[in-house]
């Protein structure tokens, strides 16, 4: 048995959208059978059935190892997932949308923080400019997917979990941001479960008001189109994790990044999310 608080696991609306959305391929909202199962398992914090007994690293292989082991590039495709289909969304409502833009090298600038980023070359993963209202300010953003199920979150609850990634992404990136780019930092938390932390909250929610405006859609189908989006991305990512299937498994993580481009009309009416 897995230890989750259920009062706080799924936090975010829309996690578990894919047990109403109808299953259509060409909108990335397919599970095949085994996937499905997998996922009704980690809905209610039961081990997956049929798990190999170790890893290749040869440590005994679970739902906590196999979603942080980092062989076979998992966790770097969930990461890549989440930041393409946020880099996407915001092309359409923002200018300049550039992902892992090079922050500008120091010269001589001193940061008050000690955990601060001061190396040549350093990266985010999004930069958007207008996002927050000011068509001229950039808004830079860097994405972080935790596993609760690491020891180390595993007695916390997920909002503090939440909050203390949130102020480790600030302590590197946030003061060279704002006192080199002019620029504003916010770092998007998810959970592989399919929760968001606040500011990513935030965030998505003004990207769905954006968006609404701009399609001329209801902001409540948008946000909960999004949210499905994210949704979807994280438990396929997850059960790729489990099952490391690269090419079955890939092919369905990368279809909902490319499914961002889909319209989204088309989507709700034959989805019914």
């Amino acid at each position: 048995m897995l230890y989750i608080d259920h009062s706080y696991h799924y936090i975010l609306n829309g996690a578990s959208t894919w047990i109403t959305v109808l299953p259509i391929q060409d909108h990335g909202c397919t599970l095949y059978k085994s996937a499905y199962r997998d996922a009704v398992y980690l809905r209610y914090g039961w081990e997956p059935k049929d798990l190999a007994s170790h890893c290749i690293c040869g440590k005994p292989f679970g739902v906590e190892h196999a979603l942080s082991y980092p062989t076979g590039g998992f966790p770097i495709i969930r990461h890549n997932e989440l930041r393409d289909i946020t880099a996407s969304l915001m092309t359409e409502v923002c200018h300049g949308v550039p992902v892992e833009p090079t922050l500008q090298t120091l010269f001589g600038e001193q940061m008050a923080l000690s955990s601060a980023i001061t190396t040549d070359d350093t990266r985010v993963d999004i930069q958007a400019t207008g996002i927050w209202g000011d068509q001229k300010q950039r808004a830079f953003f860097d994405v972080k997917v935790l596993n609760p199920f690491a020891k180390g979150y595993r007695d916390i609850s997920l909002t503090k979990c939440y909050k203390w990634c949130e102020q480790q992404k600030k302590k590197a990136c946030k003061e060279h941001i704002r006192e080199v780019e002019h620029g504003s930092f916010t770092p998007l938390i998810f959970s592989t479960q399919g929760g968001m932390s606040k500011e990513a909250t935030t965030m998505y929610k003004r990207l769905a008001s954006l968006l609404s405006s701009k399609r001329t859609e209801p902001y409540s189908r948008t946000i909960n189109w999004i949210r499905c989006r994210i949704g979807f991305t994280l438990l396929q990512s997850m059960i790729m994790c489990l099952r490391g299937a690269r090419s079955s498994h890939l092919h369905f993580i990368r279809d909902s990044a490319e499914n961002c481009d889909s319209p989204m009309d088309l989507a709700l009416s034959e989805e019914r999310i």
